[in-house]
């Protein structure tokens, strides 16, 4: 399959109320509106090709990105590469896979997950919290808690909204998994208040910090 055949088929999936859902959550007018349950059914009747993923990729099309991040070989791309298409990833839907099944599963993620720490561009500040909040998880051994907590009480409150998302997650995470730093991870959410009004659908746990780590916790006992 070419790329004008695959956003011939993209065209064709396109749903009005989606292409309005996504526009309200950011997306530009470059896009078709598919349900995400069918970009994922396209992906696996391609399968993965990574040229056409590229080639998708650079059409800016959002529901080609989608489609794109699906297809791609993760370790085929460059530090660079991925780099770019981190900070091109504007949309939070889109950002979001992209961190998934591309960053998470690249070579460098660590380097990268350092650089973009350090970053002003929202969408690589997101991209960097997000793998730090992985490896509060997953490999926490050689990284600096209470550090982190000091930086994310100073700067959460100002953070861009997108890398609010991620930096909110990584306190989470924190207060989730280390009982010793539980209290001060509490006791910062509490008092900056992120998302503490965050509408959430019946039976989703808030994203406000101190409800999320203490349904979690609850859910460990």
């Amino acid at each position: 399959m070419n790329s004008k055949t695959a956003l011939a088929k993209l065209k064709a999936l396109g749903n009005e109320k989606v292409r309005a859902r996504n526009t309200k959550n950011g997306a530009g007018e470059n896009q078709y509106g598919v349900q995400l349950g069918d970009i994922r059914k396209l992906a696996k009747e391609i399968k993965t090709d990574h040229e056409l993923g590229l080639a998708l990729w650079e059409t800016e099309n959002i529901d080609a990105r989608l489609l794109a991040i699906l297809l791609i070989r993760p370790k085929q791309l460059t530090s660079r590469e991925v780099d770019r298409m981190v900070r091109a990833a504007t949309f939070p839907q889109l950002a979001d896979w992209l961190n998934a099944y591309v960053v998470k599963s690249h070579p460098d993620k660590e380097a990268l997950r350092e650089t973009w720490m350090q970053a002003t561009d929202p969408m690589a500040a997101r991209a960097g919290w997000n793998l730090t909040a992985e490896r509060v998880v997953r490999s926490p051994d050689d990284l600096d808690l209470p550090a982190l907590l000091k930086r994310i009480e100073s700067e959460l409150g100002t953070a861009p909204p997108e890398a609010q998302w991620t930096m909110n997650s990584c306190l989470a995470q924190i207060g989730i998994h280390f009982p010793e730093h539980r209290k001060r991870a509490l006791t910062i959410g509490e008092r900056l208040g992120i998302y503490r009004d965050y509408p959430v659908s019946k039976g989703c746990t808030s994203p406000f910090a101190p409800i999320w780590i203490n349904e979690m916790v609850s859910r460990q006992g």
